[in-house]
């Protein structure tokens, strides 16, 4: 049964208007995904939308009906405005994404909501620590025995971390090939976690709450990085946690 939906965020961010502009337009591979723009109004934008606002760096809404690729969505509009604070040192933000569901709606409704929340965060984690810099972006999602209900438990534990390890400790956590990394568990909930290195944000998502299986996301800002390196160590290891 199809359904209206309204998921809308407000925030402020230690980033002026220009890097957050950037950072939703040009830069969305450091904390969403690669996605490209047409930069004028009435321009195409992600999954074959219009630009029905083109106001740098104050305003972007991209709408498309029969989203591409989403057989769940009949219209998805994202609309983004962000304002100066601070004599423009600092940036508010406001956040919506509303549409249409067709099938499933609490579910999808649910699972759309607290990705709002991890990846908004990982866009300030982006522009406080990484704004600007190159970046590496590989995504994938683990087994299908990543869809078990203890699945992203089982995750944390292979990071090495503690059950109630929470947001704002330091660790080391276990990567790929046993390598040890230094790292600050920027977000921690049951559905996600947020690890920050030096050079990287990696993104766990529990996907496995609404029926999918479990995701990585590594952006990487390393010198030498390289997506299809990362992909590569970090699905081996997505695998291994699932192997038994």
């Amino acid at each position: 049964m199809s359904k209206e939906f309204e998921i809308a965020r407000e925030f402020e961010v230690d980033a002026t208007p220009e890097q957050m502009w950037d950072a939703i337009t040009s830069g969305t591979g450091g904390w969403l995904w690669p996605m490209e723009f047409e930069p004028r109004q009435g321009g195409t934008g992600p999954f074959g939308s219009t630009l029905t606002n083109w106001e740098p760096p104050h305003r972007l809404t991209s709408r498309v009906e029969d989203v591409q690729g989403i057989s769940q969505q009949t219209l998805n509009q994202i609309d983004e405005t962000i304002e100066p604070r601070d004599d423009g040192r600092r940036s508010w933000m406001r956040y919506v994404h509303s549409g249409i569901f067709v099938e499933d709606w609490d579910n999808q409704y649910d699972g759309a909501s607290r990705h709002t929340d991890f990846y908004l965060h990982t866009l300030r984690e982006y522009v406080t620590h990484f704004a600007g810099r190159p970046v590496a972006f590989a995504t994938f999602d683990g087994p299908e025995a990543s869809m078990a209900s203890d699945a992203f438990t089982a995750v944390g534990r292979a990071l090495g971390l503690a059950d109630d390890t929470e947001a704002g400790a330091r660790v080391t956590a276990r990567g790929p090939e046993g390598e040890l990394l230094d790292a600050v568990v920027d977000f921690r909930n049951p559905y996600f976690i947020g690890l920050r290195t030096e050079g990287q944000l990696l993104r766990f998502f529990g996907r496995n709450h609404w029926g999918a299986p479990v995701g990585i996301s590594v952006h990487d800002f390393a010198a030498d990085a390289d997506a299809k390196r990362d992909e590569t160590a970090w699905r081996g290891w997505l695998n291994g946690v699932f192997a038994a």
